[in-house]
């Protein structure tokens, strides 16, 4: 029976894309599938053209693409995009601006790893955020 929200949990140890694409209908959409204390995973379903807001975050983020073709513009390296397609993993440090690109001539779907209760920031922050982890508690000042 499938569950009306599909997060991986202590209860729900595996999910399918295909799953989550039956249940999301066509892009553009993101659904989280790990959603813990320490760390967040989100699917993100984007149609080729759909432009992400330039931002940065207080931590490094990353993401594998499992399907399409995406070009990051990373702030430095603006005349070098970062292009990526199935099976690539991208990463971006701590307060580096950077602008996402879906290109090619289907959807793309990739998994951004981040930490929860941070969003899009669109001013650079005055420093990362930091993560301690102490006898399996995480705590962040």
């Amino acid at each position: 029976m499938p569950l009306k929200t599909p997060i991986l949990s202590d209860t729900l140890n595996n999910i399918s894309l295909e799953d989550i694409k039956k249940m999301m209908g066509p892009p553009p959409w993101s659904h989280p599938v790990v959603l813990a204390e320490h760390v967040v995973g989100v699917v993100i379903y984007q149609n080729p053209g759909h432009i992400n807001d330039r931002h940065c975050h207080d931590y490094d983020e990353w993401w594998v693409v499992l399907e399409g073709e995406i070009e990051w513009v990373i702030e430095g390296r603006e005349d070098r995009p970062v292009k990526a397609s199935a099976g690539d993993f991208v990463y971006v440090p701590a307060r580096c601006f950077h602008h996402i690109f879906p290109k090619g001539d289907k959807p793309s779907v990739r998994v951004g790893i981040a930490l929860p209760g941070h969003g899009h920031l669109h001013e650079r922050p005055e420093r990362k955020a930091k993560v301690t982890v102490e006898s399996g508690i995480i705590n962040r000042p």
